[in-house]
């Protein structure tokens, strides 16, 4: 089992959040994978019952860094 490569790090309901994140996390020298089952990545993409979801996977030896990266970014914009 320690040849597994890839480790999920994010579900998402929808591609275009899950390929801004793989940018963010690439600019940061984190290979990424996305993974999407065939129903959801259509021209008019489905979202019912969890066909739309995105899966975002990156190298075990990176996860806890793209993981508090993706938090990072997901948390609001604190007004001030």
């Amino acid at each position: 089992m320690d040849d597994v490569k890839w480790e999920l790090v994010g579900v998402f309901n929808g591609r275009l959040e899950a390929e801004l994140l793989q940018s963010y996390l690439e600019a940061r020298g984190i290979e990424v994978a996305i993974f999407q089952e065939a129903v959801g990545h259509h021209v008019y993409p489905v979202t019912i019952d969890g066909l739309g979801r995105v899966q975002l996977f990156v190298s075990r030896e990176n996860s806890a860094e793209a993981r508090e990266l993706i938090s990072q970014y997901q948390k609001p914009a604190e007004s001030g």
